[in-house]
């Protein structure tokens, strides 16, 4: 059974991967063709929200039945791996794509308007009020990031206290499963589903809450820039293994 969940599992992540490619042409080429359509950029942008959703609620399912693999998933990278927070990205991350997006796009804009080399005004560069509720949400995001990592040490450390450290010295031989044993690690597993549903919806609430906030034009740019990330990040992650001579079993 175990096995089968992981199988699912790495199906799993490999389609929200596909799809994110998918996804990704449909808004550069948005972005290419149509750029001033409103109404076509921010249904590319709810479809691309609606799609993590459905990816978040998929492995909430298959997290019930085998928490411990989305911790350290074996169909990632081992650089993958080392970056997870929480079995994904911190949520803090995306507020330093929407600066870093803002920052090169006034730059950009800026040049190109002392050149007189572009017409209008500086263009989607984020707007004073805009930055106010970013900021704001930003600073909301973080404590709550904090809260779930100060957990998710508390139930680190549980490991060296009660139950499990005295079932562990009670036992006559090493790595004995009893019922006892049983019980503490489902419960643990329990808690571990908990901290992963909390760091996903915060994930998702700060995507959403982003996208919101921009306008559809920054909110198309602000998830190619993610998505090109992850989809990188993953690649990168690979050629590196390979060039260390280490096998992704998972291929």
């Amino acid at each position: 059974m175990a096995s089968r969940d992981r199988e699912q599992s790495k199906c799993c992540f490999k389609e929200w991967m596909e799809l994110q490619e998918q996804d990704l042409s449909e808004l550069l080429q948005a972005l290419k063709l149509d750029p001033q359509n409103k109404d076509r950029l921010k249904h590319l942008a709810e479809k691309g929200i609606c799609h993590f959703q459905d990816y978040i609620n998929k492995r909430t399912q298959l997290a019930r039945r085998d928490v411990s693999a989305f911790f350290a998933p074996t169909w990632c990278t081992s650089w993958e791996n080392s970056l997870l927070w929480i079995s994904g990205c911190r949520p803090s991350l995306f507020f330093r794509l929407v600066y870093v997006l803002g920052g090169s796009k006034m730059e950009s804009k800026l040049s190109e308007f002392l050149q007189d080399t572009r017409e209008g005004s500086l263009g989607e560069v984020l707007t004073c009020s805009q930055l106010v509720v970013v900021n704001s949400l930003q600073s909301k995001t973080i404590r709550e990031e904090e809260r779930l990592t100060g957990e998710l040490a508390a139930l680190q450390e549980d490991i060296a206290d009660q139950p499990i450290a005295m079932i562990a010295k009670g036992l006559s031989q090493l790595g004995e499963m009893n019922r006892e044993v049983e019980e503490a690690l489902d419960e643990h597993g329990q808690a571990m589903v908990r901290i992963l549903e909390e760091a996903d919806q915060l994930r998702l609430n700060t995507v959403k809450e982003l996208a919101n906030i921009l306008t559809p034009l920054q909110a198309v740019d602000f998830l190619v820039a993610s998505k090109k990330l992850h989809l990188c990040v993953h690649k990168w992650g690979r050629n590196r293994d390979q060039k260390l001579g280490r096998e992704n079993l998972e291929d």
